[in-house]
């Protein structure tokens, strides 16, 4: 499992105390905590992004660059890596195909080829700026799918070290929250009814909880259309991690001896997968799906903060204005390609 840069693995030897990972999972659940402390007091900034927005607040403290690196090390790995993917196999309960299905041919159509456009796009785009490693994909990945947790998947079968990760997180919560102040104020002079400013956030804006602090001024309906159309590219990260899946198998090519090859579908993708259908087919009570939502939103929150302290502001000044135009660009994108969808459906 790759650590932060820096960052000491686990002791192995077993000396009988706490397991190496206990003090930094307790910080990242001390930072959900506060990070839904802030959600609460103002609703309009979503967890996730508070949880991304602490992680990132303490990794430029001089004073706890130490601690990232060494005690709090393990346990923040582990909430960055094992706990991301256990969310986003509960993220799949948020799912219905029927709910899909009611969105129309039309609308599901151009929900894909507005995401498939984004993600081809960004990728070139990073390609072309000269983006390092696997920025380019992960930019792309996060930008036209779900944000951070789309980053976070894709990370994993592409097996980019948290450094790597961290700059694209940075970025996709730096424009979705952009776009929650910028979006509402384009409503009324694009000319867009609610409804179809919900469809437009939905189709346009990165992580959920992003695109509920956007769509919700314009109401309940709005809100409603938003979240459905936004699930729809969120179902979309099966397929996309799982073609990416099978590239890396044909590059990496025969396994070598005691190696092997990248699974077709990753088991957490598979997990999703169960979890769509479960939601999709299986009468579940309100109380497992608000319970299952809640665990979710833990995970991602402690596995967001493990991403943010990563991240280093400094050096993302000094070399990643590149990777920061990549983002805005496809930012500008994805969101003039969600308002014609729009004006096709």
């Amino acid at each position: 499992m790759a650590t932060h840069q820096g960052r000491r693995p686990a002791d192995p030897t077993g000396t009988g105390g706490p397991p190496a990972w206990l003090p930094g999972v307790g910080a990242a659940g001390a930072a959900a905590l506060l990070a839904w402390a802030i959600h609460t007091a103002v609703p309009a900034i979503p967890l996730l992004t508070a949880s991304v927005a602490l992680g990132i607040l303490v990794a430029q403290l001089p004073s706890a660059r130490g601690a990232l690196t060494g005690t709090l090390a393990p346990g923040l790995s582990l909430a960055a890596k094992k706990f991301m993917r256990l969310g986003i196999v509960l993220l799949g309960l948020k799912l219905s195909l029927v709910d899909i299905a009611h969105l129309g041919w039309i609308s599901i159509v151009t929900v894909v080829a507005v995401l498939v456009i984004t993600f081809v796009a960004t990728l070139w785009l990073g390609r072309l700026f000269g983006l390092p490693g696997h920025q380019p994909l992960l930019i792309a990945t996060g930008f036209s799918i779900c944000g951070a947790s789309a980053i976070g998947a894709m990370s994993h079968v592409v097996k980019s070290k948290d450094e790597e990760t961290a700059t694209p997180v940075a970025l996709v919560t730096l424009c979705g929250t952009l776009a929650i102040a910028v979006l509402p104020l384009l409503w009324h002079p694009l000319g867009l009814n609610s409804l179809q400013f919900g469809h437009w956030v939905g189709a346009s804006v990165h992580d959920v909880g992003q695109v509920v602090a956007t769509a919700q001024i314009a109401g309940s309906a709005a809100l409603a259309v938003a979240i459905v159309v936004k699930l729809t590219r969120v179902l979309m990260l099966a397929p996309m991690v799982a073609i990416t899946s099978v590239v890396m198998r044909k590059r990496e090519g025969a396994p070598t001896a005691g190696g092997k090859q990248p699974p077709i579908v990753p088991l957490f993708v598979a997990g999703f997968i169960f979890a769509v259908l479960v939601r999709t087919f299986v009468p579940l009570p309100a109380s497992v799906t608000d319970a299952a939502d809640t665990v979710q939103t833990a995970l991602l929150a402690m596995a967001l903060f493990g991403l943010g302290t990563a991240v280093r502001l400094g050096q993302l000044v000094r070399t990643g204005w590149r990777a920061l135009l990549v983002a805005l660009l496809s930012w500008t994108l994805i969101a003039a390609l969600g308002w014609g969808a729009v004006q096709l459906g």
